[in-house]
C-alpha cells in the first residue's frame, strides 16, 4: 500500500473483519494497475500514491456496494475520480524532484554511451508525447497498453460506449505516433 499502510490499517473501522479478507482478496491484485493510471494521469509519484491511497480508502468504505462486477474497472474508475479530484484541487504535483534512475543510478550499463543516449532520448521523446495527449486520450491508451484492460472494460472504467472507447483509442495511438514522429524527425 501507498506511504507504507497495510490494508489492515486502511480497513480496519471500515469493513467488518469477515469482509475484509474479501475486500483484500478481490481488490489487492489491483494495486499496481491502480498506481500505474494514476500516475499517468497525475504524472507525480506522491500525487499517485496520494490518490491510489485515496482510491482505496473510498473502496473500502463503499465495499458494500460493490456487486461481484469486474473488480479492476471498478476500482480503476475510483482511482480516476480520485485523480480528476486532485486535479480539480489544484494540488502542486512539482513541489519535489522527481527521482530519475538514468540520472541518480549508480547502476553501470554494458551499452555504448552512443546507444544510451539514443535510449534516453526515445524515452523522453515517447514521454514528451504522452504528456502532449489530451487527458482522455492519455487515460485510454494507459488503460488499454499499459493496464492491459479490454475495451468492456474500459468502457466501464470511463463510464463511456464501448464505440467511444475504440475511437479515443484509435485517436489517441495516432497523435502518439505522429508526436514521437515529429519529435524524432525534430531531433535529427
Amino acid at each position: 500500500m501507498p506511504h507504507g499502510s497495510t490494508s489492515k490499517e486502511l480497513t480496519t473501522g471500515f469493513v467488518p473483519d469477515h469482509a475484509r479478507e474479501s475486500f483484500e482478496q478481490v481488490m489487492l491484485p489491483h494495486l499496481d494497475a491502480a498506481y500505474t493510471l494514476a500516475r499517468y494521469l497525475l504524472r507525480s509519484d506522491d500525487a499517485a500514491q496520494d490518490a491510489v491511497q485515496e482510491a482505496f480508502l473510498r473502496a473500502v468504505r463503499h465495499f458494500d456496494g460493490y456487486r461481484g462486477e469486474n473488480a479492476r474497472a471498478w476500482l480503476l474508475t475510483i482511482v480516476r475520480h480520485c485523480c480528476a479530484t486532485s486535479r480539480t484541487q489544484g494540488r502542486r504535483r512539482d513541489t519535489f524532484v522527481e527521482f530519475d534512475e538514468r540520472q541518480h543510478s549508480e547502476h553501470v550499463e554494458s551499452v555504448t554511451p552512443e546507444l544510451h543516449l539514443v535510449r534516453a532520448d526515445a524515452v523522453d521523446a515517447f514521454q514528451r508525447a504522452l504528456a502532449s495527449l489530451s487527458q482522455q486520450d492519455r487515460e485510454v491508451l494507459i488503460l488499454r497498453e499499459v493496464d492491459d484492460l479490454s475495451y468492456e472494460e474500459i468502457a466501464l472504467s470511463i463510464g463511456a460506449p464501448i464505440g467511444t472507447v475504440m475511437s479515443r483509442l484509435s485517436r489517441a495511438r495516432k497523435r502518439m505516433q505522429a508526436l514521437v514522429l515529429r519529435e524524432s524527425r525534430d531531433a535529427s
